[in-house]
């Protein structure tokens, strides 16, 4: 009765009624029922924003659930009483309740974890852990659809959109409550839910200067608000919540004066007992002073340990704050870099194209190598903050261990020439020929180890040995070893080598230059892939780096460089020739150096500034074989305008053109329609390589 004088919103009655189930169950000394009824009762009040009565009532279920065995019951009502925290902005309990509700699903092996899930997230976000939760909030909305969905992930959605406007990223976020208004409406359930998403959106679109739509959005959130309080008044008057309360008060009075006759019968008996305690009493006397000055000690001891642990948590979170900031510095000053270094790389690969003057070569080679040595140091800088952020995942697909090894060897050959080494490569004709693991971790650790073997050696050798230790139920074990016969590294440097920027020594940095970043993202590669590198080095007589990793056998025979060899055989300047390219870029420089680099292959271009001209010239023209789209675009970003011109034109090219930074990734762009990426600066072979591909796969190649 009390569940549907609820839904008629009538809570009036529908409290009356839970409070008669609980003297009912009470009267029957139904332990389970009064529980149950108590939940209920907590539930109305929680629903009803009464949240002290709503706690009390979920403590007392629990208390009657933890004489009974474990049920589900129980750990639903230590869900309730952490949202009643969570709204009392007690987050340190509501962890607790949310932890203790999880361990009781586990334990009944009940799944259970969208909800309890989408609280921690929150949890995390209030906390300030905004890595965190943003991981669990992309979690929830990847799960696929379904209507029980909705809310969970309606509510993640508008977290994720005021994460990234309380980062100023106003773009992302309207991106983001855009999705959960839709979902929202979607479920037509959750009213609170959509006045907060339409009070986020109104602010997010007022930063982007939307004020129509921001106005629109804010009237919208009023209306819900207003009528939302004219329903909570609907629902239980202020003049019949206290006539509740009273009633609950004579009960409990009632309830008390019965409990007290029970008691004065009992005192008499009582009082016989009491003699004879008074004896035993006075013999534990003793024992209780002796037992209150040890708990004094105690008490103290106490005391001084909560002092610690409460110095300890703030000096935790003074670290996770300075970790967030620097990871945040370092994104934003990477991202900044590479737009003027795009410039540089691509006016200087111009001019060196443009058949410049003998005297000019060298001062442009130089100033090409500068640009490449920065971009490098700007991406190992990126990648050890990927790496220490968990900000990285590792692949599990098929490849060629041996054709990798030898590719980078090719790829090596002049390097080794610059200093006379001969390189050679050594792998055991046992080794599988197609593993699963991720190749492009492995091309990182090995590029890192043989490039710093070839600088640090002249005039010797440089040895690359891989030897299988033996196969254990379809796993393979692989022994790696890079040896030089180069300058070595002392005793006293080979703890530290594996530490970000060590080079041994000031004299090394100086001479044979470098970031003093290759080995510790080696390392820290080598630790994810679940291996551990050791070093084995003696001044002037080299170095030997060695380490063992595990790999799955794969039972495909995957061909992938059949593939590579056709790409590379397709003349590029044949298939760019004519196509008509639209760019869409707002940087006056970066609209030059693209304009260039395209139109030298005899690509016909158009230029556009901003996202919505974009659109709007696709929509009228169907003359464009390709689009190069900045992500980041004034008004709406190249992602938003892409997925906008996925809504009429399915097959048209878009590669995106981006400053990448450590919260973007390769997989995030393509989700919104891209077919792909090239990452400023351009490295030229790529930006042709990658257009030519990107062509050559889409319909509009003849």
């Amino acid at each position: 009765m009390a569940d549907i004088y609820k839904q008629k919103n009538n809570y009036k009655f529908a409290i009356a009624n839970s409070n008669l189930a609980y003297k009912y169950a009470t009267a029957n000394n139904d332990v389970l029922n009064k529980s149950i009824a108590l939940t209920s009762l907590g539930t109305i009040y929680f629903e009803l924003k009464k949240i002290p009565d709503a706690k009390d009532a979920f403590i007392k279920s629990i208390n009657e659930l933890n004489t009974l065995p474990l049920t589900s019951q129980l750990a639903l009502n230590y869900y309730k009483l952490g949202l009643c925290a969570m709204t009392l902005e007690e987050y340190t309990l509501a962890e607790k309740y949310f932890s203790k509700a999880e361990k009781i699903y586990r334990t009944l092996k009940i799944e259970n974890t969208q909800l309890l899930l989408l609280q921690k997230g929150i949890l995390y976000n209030a906390k300030g852990k905004k890595i965190e939760a943003a991981q669990i909030f992309n979690e929830l909305i990847s799960k696929p659809d379904d209507e029980d969905s909705y809310n969970t992930k309606a509510e993640a959605l508008y977290q994720l959109g005021s994460i990234e406007y309380n980062k100023n990223r106003s773009n992302l976020a309207l991106n983001y409550l855009n999705r959960a208004l839709a979902l929202n409406t979607s479920s037509n359930n959750n009213i609170e839910q959509r006045i907060k998403i339409l009070f986020l959106l109104s602010m997010t679109n007022d930063n982007l200067l939307n004020t129509s739509l921001a106005h629109t959005y804010l009237k919208e959130h009023v209306l819900l608000r207003d009528s939302l309080l004219k329903l909570n008044n609907k629902r239980l008057a202020a003049n019949d919540y206290i006539s509740l309360k009273e009633s609950e008060r004579i009960d409990l009075f009632e309830q008390l004066s019965k409990e007290n006759e029970t008691q004065q019968k009992t005192n008499k008996f009582a009082k016989l007992i009491s003699v004879l305690a008074i004896a035993l009493i006075s013999i534990l006397s003793l024992l209780s002073l002796s037992l209150y000055k040890n708990n004094i000690i105690r008490t103290q001891s106490n005391k001084l340990l909560q002092e610690k642990n409460s110095e300890l948590e703030i000096a935790k979170e003074k670290a996770e704050k300075a970790s967030q900031a620097r990871a945040d510095f370092l994104s934003t000053v990477s991202h900044e870099l590479r737009t003027p270094l795009n410039a540089i790389n691509g006016i200087t690969h111009l001019l060196i194209e443009e058949n410049p003057k003998e005297s000019q070569v060298h001062y442009l080679n130089s100033l090409k190598f500068s640009g490449n040595y920065l971009i490098t140091f700007i991406n190992e800088i990126l990648e050890i903050n990927r790496i220490e952020s968990n900000n990285i995942e590792i692949e599990k697909i098929d490849f060629k261990l041996k054709d990798l090894l030898n590719n980078i060897q090719n790829s090596l050959k002049e390097l080794a020439k610059v200093n006379n080494n001969k390189f050679i490569l050594d792998i055991d004709e046992n080794v599988p020929n197609v593993v699963i693991g991720d190749p492009t971790k492995m091309s990182q650790i090995f590029l890192n180890l043989i490039n710093n073997a070839l600088k640090f050696t002249k005039n010797g050798e440089v040895k690359v040995i891989v030897e299988l230790f033996g196969i254990k139920e379809n796993s393979a074990t692989i022994h790696f070893s890079v040896m030089d016969t180069g300058i070595g590294i002392a005793k006293d440097k080979q703890e530290t080598i594996f530490d970000s920027f060590a080079q041994g020594s000031i004299e090394i940095n100086r001479k044979f230059g470098g970031t003093g970043l290759g080995l510790a993202i080696v390392k820290k590669l080598i630790d994810l892939l679940g291996g551990e590198i050791k070093l084995e080095s003696e001044l002037g007589k080299g170095s030997t780096f060695y380490f063992d990793l595990a790999f799955e056998i794969s039972e495909n025979q995957v061909d992938r460089e059949k593939e590579e060899i056709l790409l590379l055989d397709t003349d590029i300047d044949t298939m760019l020739e004519g196509k008509n390219v639209l760019i869409v870029e707002d940087n006056k420089i970066n609209q030059m150096i693209t304009k260039k680099m395209v139109e030298k292959k005899g690509m016909i271009t158009k230029i556009i500034d901003n996202g919505e001209d974009a659109i709007e010239e696709i929509r009228n023209n169907n003359v464009y074989d390709l689009i190069l789209m900045d992500v980041h675009l004034p008004s709406i970003n190249g992602t938003i305008a892409t997925r906008e011109i996925r809504k009429f034109n399915k097959s048209l090219p878009v590669i995106a053109l981006t400053a990448i930074s450590l919260n973007e990734n390769r997989d995030i762009l393509l989700g919104f329609g891209m077919d792909d990426v090239i990452t400023k600066p351009f490295d030229i072979n790529t930006f042709y390589t990658v257009i030519s591909k990107v062509l050559s796969n889409s319909k509009s190649v003849a």
